[in-house]
């Protein structure tokens, strides 16, 4: 399933089920076929997606100091390999829309 999030102040920011669920989570509303986000919800959203991205980055930046070793790299399947997109990245078009409709007073609608 895609989700297709719409403002009349933006244009539309288009994420895979498992992300956008995965936003959604992070802001405080249930995933569901149809929704909305008033413009009054958005700066707490705004904050919390924004906390999630530096939660990301910090567990990245740990990571990166803590390489793995050889045979548990050796132990990696092909998926796990994968270059990785970050939280931020996948956050920024959403998080641009919300502060968008948010200075326009508008609503972000998905489903409708």
């Amino acid at each position: 399933m895609i989700y297709e999030f719409k403002c009349r102040a933006t244009g539309t920011v288009v994420m895979t089920q498992q992300i956008a669920e995965h936003m959604l989570g992070i802001i405080g509303k249930e995933p569901a076929a149809k929704g909305v986000i008033l413009p009054a919800q958005m700066p707490e959203a705004i904050r919390a997606l924004e906390a999630a991205v530096e939660l990301d980055r910090e567990e990245e930046r740990k990571a990166r100091e803590h390489p793995k070793s050889a045979s548990e790299e050796a132990e990696l399947d092909d998926e796990e390999r994968q270059p990785v997109v970050s939280l931020g990245q996948r956050a920024w078009p959403f998080i641009e829309m919300l502060r968008s409709a948010a200075a326009a007073d508008r609503e972000i609608t998905w489903g409708v």
